[in-house]
């Protein structure tokens, strides 16, 4: 199994601590235990699975962050949807089919294209980044900063993961007039393991990190 990188959500004003402490607690299985004096307070000794729900409850998602527009709220998810519905050969009842869509973000319509990479993960969510790419771009560039995106970040060290990986590529690009990728969405029309392609996905990948870091999310490594 390859590596997807795939964006957190981020801490509601007011939780940034919280979100933070519960966060080292669960990336390091330790959930430390409850004082003497808690126990008398009636509080109960919270197990990982509270943890998460407590975790998710006080953040907000990347979708939010990405201005994705939704079924069911925005006029311009719901004229996709039904565009989705037309498109299929075997049809199911349209009402439930709008129904059991309602609330669906549709990210390929978000308005902040920077959270949206052009190298996704197969089966994931279309802003989830395929980490994998990164194995064809050993060789030309350090081995420690592309090994570095195999370990998941909180916001603050994913922008300086993404800013250390945006000057690595510039100084790449720039030995071989590649400037130009820095700000080109699609891949370059060249074959798959050209330094054109490979200096793409390093500039795919910083502009990820640093437009999600830089708006308080931090990604988490799954492999």
């Amino acid at each position: 199994m390859g590596l997807d990188m795939r964006p957190m959500g981020k801490p509601k004003p007011g939780f940034e601590k919280r979100f933070k402490e519960i966060y080292e607690m669960i990336n390091t299985n330790f959930i430390p235990k409850l004082t003497f004096f808690q126990k008398l307070q009636g509080k109960k000794q919270p197990t990982r699975e509270d943890l998460l729900e407590e975790w998710f409850s006080i953040q907000s998602s990347t979708y939010e962050t990405i201005k994705a527009p939704r079924v069911g709220k925005d006029k311009i998810a719901d004229e996709w949807i039904l565009k989705k519905y037309d498109s299929l050969d075997d049809k199911p009842n349209l009402n439930q089919f709008i129904k059991d869509l309602q609330g669906y973000y549709v990210i390929e319509l978000a308005e902040e294209q920077d959270g949206v990479p052009v190298y996704i993960a197969w089966g994931q969510d279309e802003n989830v980044f395929r980490g994998e790419f990164l194995n064809d771009c050993e060789g030309i560039i350090s081995e420690d900063l592309i090994c570095e995106a195999w370990n998941s970040k909180l916001a603050d060290d994913t922008l300086d993961y993404g800013n250390r990986l945006m000057l690595a590529t510039d100084e790449l690009a720039k030995q071989y007039n590649l400037e130009y990728l820095k700000h080109q969405k699609n891949a370059p029309d060249f074959e798959e393991d050209s330094l054109d392609c490979k200096v793409h996905i390093l500039y795919s990948l910083a502009n990820w990190l640093i437009f999600y870091g830089k708006n308080g999310h931090g990604y988490e490594a799954d492999f």
